[in-house]
């Protein structure tokens, strides 16, 4: 048996038949980083978090368990007095608000968006009826004025004939 996590790691890569390029292309991790998992050199990594996600895709992708792995990891920095505390195996549960059940049942739901639909369309339909009556009141008033202007320019257009027709008997 292997004796530390990298070994086991490149073990299971070679029982696999796979090489470091072909992890490289299916984790997208660097061939630099995954030759230092294997070398047990975590210095060469990212550090941080980065270096636990590459160790549990580098494991996904060989097929070796990811939480041994993980732990594997976690035991190699106590072992040489590195901190773990970026390295959480347990898993976090985060309190967010869409966790909890639905308390609202989804019928009520569609109905009360049913509800302000209708509410909208009617405000828009009520507004439509008031700009068509408003208009309609208006309309009359501006034909009157829109008429008497027609109406006086025909009376000037005629009293203008009458004056050129007036001359032209004149000069006759």
């Amino acid at each position: 048996m292997a004796a530390n996590l990298g070994e086991q790691l490149r073990l299971a890569r070679e029982a696999r038949g796979m090489g470091l390029r072909e992890i490289c292309d299916q984790t997208r991790i660097s061939v630099h980083y995954l030759e230092a998992i294997e070398a047990n050199d975590y210095k060469r990594l990212p550090g941080g978090v980065f270096n636990r996600s590459f160790i549990k895709a580098y494991a996904k992708c060989v097929g070796y368990d990811e939480r041994e792995a993980i732990e594997g990891y976690t035991r190699y920095l106590r072992e040489h007095g590195e901190s773990t505390d970026e390295v959480n195996t347990t898993p976090m549960h985060s309190k967010v608000y869409t966790d909890t059940p639905a308390t609202r049942s989804p019928i009520l739901t569609v109905a009360l968006a049913v509800l302000i639909l209708a509410i909208l369309t009617a405000a828009a339909l009520a507004a439509l009826h008031w700009f068509q009556k408003r208009a309609a009141i208006s309309a009359p008033e501006e034909q009157n004025v829109y008429s008497s202007h027609i109406s006086f320019a025909s009376r000037s257009a005629r009293s203008d004939m009458s004056d050129s027709e007036h001359n032209t008997t004149l000069r006759s």
